[in-house]
Parts: structure tokens; sequence; C-alpha cells
């Protein structure tokens, strides 16, 4: 007997591989891209050339925040900034697993959460821009539908100070 299966792995792959080439396109930091279907199972994952050693867990925790709160991890970050006690509460339920900045996206299909895209590597709008677009090169609907339209000019500068 077969699982039904809510995000096939040949369209977890068709989302990894736009992402990626969006990435490129834009000349992006490299990226992580982790693609989970609704019960939060891994489907696929990728990590370019360059990525950071931890960038795989923040995109996993941008994907799994997202399928555990019902919304984008935008949406969480913009609704828990004023509320610390509740965000830290999250993050102990979910064994610190939440990463409520932007770019863990929700997959939706005929109206159903089917899954997420979390990605990490550049800025959070930047990432984002990726896992959306390349959502929507799938075949699905993303939530949040757009992207932040400033996500190009976002920077690391803005929320790093410069070294001396």
């Amino acid at each position: 007997m077969r699982l039904h299966t809510s995000l096939p792995l040949a369209k977890a792959n068709a989302i990894i591989t736009e992402a990626l080439r969006l990435g490129r396109a834009a000349n992006l930091l490299p990226l992580t891209v982790v693609v989970l279907d609704a019960g939060g199972k891994m489907v696929a994952m990728q990590c370019e050339d360059g990525s950071g050693v931890i960038r795989f867990d923040v995109a996993f925790g941008k994907a799994y925040g997202a399928l555990g709160m019902g919304i984008s991890s935008r949406l969480i970050r913009d609704r828990l900034s004023e509320r610390p006690t509740f965000q830290a509460a999250l993050a102990t339920a979910s064994d610190g697993r939440l990463i409520p900045v932007p770019g863990g996206v929700l997959v939706e299909d005929a109206g159903v959460t089917i899954g997420a895209v979390g990605i990490s590597g550049d800025t959070s709008d930047k990432d984002e821009y990726c896992a959306i677009e390349a959502i929507k090169a799938a075949g699905y609907v993303s939530e949040p539908s757009d992207p932040n339209p400033d996500w190009r000019t976002s920077s690391l500068s803005d929320h790093y100070p410069a070294s001396t």
C-alpha cells in the first residue's frame, strides 16, 4: 500500500530548483531551501555551495514555524513583534525550531495547505521572494501571495552594524 503524499517529491524538487535559479538571477548569497509536507516531514532540501552550516536549521525553522502556526513566518514576526512572552513560549513549545522571520512560506493547493518552503541565506525578504516565486512557478499558491515590494533593496547591513 502506498501513502498519499500532500506535496510530491517532483514538485518539491521543482520548487527548490526554481528558488535556487531565482537566487542566482538576483545575485543573492548562497541559499539553503527546505520543503516540508503538510505533516512537517522534510520532502526535499538543498544547500548551495558556500551556505553556512546552520542555514539548514534556519530554513527548516522558518518552514516548520509557518506550518505549526498556519501562517507565514513573516506574519508570525509581525504578530509577535510586540508579544515577546508568547514568542518565547512558541520557541519553547517547538523545541527551538520556530524561526519567526520572513522566508517561511505556506504552499497551498485548491485552498488547502499542503506544505511549506523555508529558505535561508540572504536577507529574510530576499529569501521569502525566492520561496514565493518558486511556489508559484510550480503551479501552487503561496501564503503570503506576494513578497515584500522592497525585497530587492533589503540589505544585511541594515541588520548588522558595519565592522570596524
